[in-house]
């Protein structure tokens, strides 16, 4: 038996490596197709694009675990089906349950590793990869200064090189502008020729120009009506930019550190507590203001006359009866009233606006804090669906048995997407939303687990066939019999 659970065990951990590294390759792919706008052009170093890429796929654990999972149980079993392995393997009395346990216990292992993975692991991944893109996103296009078109991507400067030689450091027709001092085109520099070098660090970029003129134009705001004009000529000049700017800077790492995403178990309990203090103390608020704005007094129901009455010791409010009020004083009053009335209606608006922006983020708070198990959860799931239809289909390698992995993870994935974005709209309960799509789905490994131990031939179309022919038969029976009897 311990060479039978070896064998099982061998010929499961090969797919499920390689289909999991296949799948985190085929994410990261696309990770780098719709940000590839940000990435090229912008000189970054291998070890920040190397941390970005590693960070990234440390993130795509929790989509292509699960993927893995299924397509290596499914291929394991068909390959053992098709090669006639487990009908060897029953003839020896050995029932397909037993075949599955190895399995089973592995998969169990597998599931508490993702949870601390979830846990543990995915929040700092999280943090590193959303500081790091960001600080790339942030990141300026490298210096490419070309021929014949003006360049801005210097602060304060535009320059314009006609020609570049082989060399790559001697320039012809130079021309820069000068913007440091914010007052426009006053300052402009043309050299027939000149000599561009970058500093060995990247730091600076030095400009050595040869025979050519500087003109600037003096303003002064005092005096709009002169503007005295000087050229002046040099044989040689030397200039020095601060390229400071391209290299890439570093996010403070706290900044991301509250975000859901980047917070365990323990944290997002104690974020959720927050938030909710801080809605309930928003709601009472807005009762207190509305019960400061319009308060209730029995005495004007009855129709008595009202003196002036204090409320409190600091506020005084005066409520006159309607009828010993002349007409300018009346709509005076219904203006005093109308104005607090629009107040407080701007108030409540946004309180409720607040108010409603904090509870999405709680229900994205609460969507964590469900994941962390559901990733579990839903290998073990989606483990007993394909191991039982390996068994029951018999076909092995990448053909079939990925094509319905895909299909029944992408609709693993479409209910579990519907669900979740319900919960942050606040329209399903997170329980319910989180959850969704593991119910589902378990009933249908519940269903292919109990048929593939039974042998129930459930995809044979031989009996799919007899089974329609008989009912069609019975149906037709049943029409002749009530044809007959009238």
């Amino acid at each position: 038996m311990k060479r039978l659970y070896l064998l099982i065990l061998r010929t499961y951990l090969g797919p499920l490596i390689l289909t999991f590294f296949i799948a985190l390759f085929i994410l990261v792919m696309q990770f780098l197709w719709k940000y590839i706008d940000d990435l090229v052009g912008k000189g970054l170093e291998y070890h920040v694009i190397g941390q970005l890429l590693f960070y990234a796929s440390t993130t795509f654990v929790p989509l292509a675990l699960p993927l893995a999972i299924l397509l290596s149980s499914l291929m394991t079993f068909g390959n053992l089906g098709e090669r006639y392995e487990l009908v060897a393997i029953k003839s020896a009395g050995i029932s397909l349950s037993t075949v599955m346990r190895p399995l089973v216990v592995l998969s169990v292992l597998i599931s508490i590793f993702a949870f601390f993975f979830s846990n543990n692991v995915l929040p700092v991944a999280n943090l590193k990869f959303k500081s790091i893109l960001y600080d790339v996103r942030q990141q300026k296009l490298a210096l490419n200064i070309r021929e014949g078109i003006f360049y801005n991507g210097i602060d304060g400067y535009v320059m314009r090189i006609g020609k570049k030689e082989k060399d790559g450091i001697t320039i012809r027709n130079v021309m820069i502008y000068d913007h440091s001092t914010r007052m426009g085109n006053t300052t402009v520099t043309k050299a027939d020729s000149g000599r561009m070098v970058q500093s060995n660090d990247g730091g600076t970029l030095e400009l050595t120009l040869y025979s050519g003129y500087q003109y600037d134009e003096k303003v002064d705001r005092q005096n709009e009506k002169g503007r005295p004009f000087q050229r002046t000529y040099f044989a040689e000049q030397y200039k020095r930019f601060d390229l400071s700017q391209f290299k890439m800077m570093r996010t403070n790492e706290a900044l991301f550190r509250n975000h859901y995403q980047m917070l365990n178990l323990k944290q997002l309990e104690y974020s959720e507590d927050s938030i909710r203090k801080e809605i309930n103390k928003r709601r009472e608020g807005m009762l207190r203001s509305s019960e400061l704005s319009f308060f209730y007094n029995s005495e004007l129901d009855s129709g008595k006359i009202i003196t002036p009455l204090k409320r409190d010791s600091c506020m005084h409010n005066r409520l006159y009866a309607l009828r010993n009020l002349n007409k300018t004083e009346l709509e005076q009053a219904h203006d005093m009233a109308l104005n607090t009335a629009r107040g407080l209606l701007n108030n409540v608006e946004y309180v409720r606006n607040d108010i409603k922006d904090r509870e999405t983020l709680l229900y994205k708070h609460q969507v964590e804090w469900h994941r962390k198990f559901t990733l579990s959860f839903a290998c073990l799931v989606l483990f007993f669906i394909g191991a039982p239809l390996g068994a029951i289909i018999r076909k092995g390698g990448l053909g079939l048995p990925l094509v319905i992995s895909v299909i029944f993870f992408v609709i693993y994935h479409v209910i579990s997407m519907t669900g979740e974005k319900s919960v942050k709209a606040g329209q399903l309960d997170p329980v319910y939303g989180m959850w969704l799509s593991s119910v589902v789905l378990l009933p249908l490994g519940v269903v292919l687990t109990l048929k593939a131990t039974t042998d129930s031939p459930l995809f044979d179309p031989d009996v799919w066939k007899r089974f329609f022919t008989n009912r069609l038969q019975w149906i037709f029976s049943k029409k002749r019999n009530s044809k007959n009897q009238t």
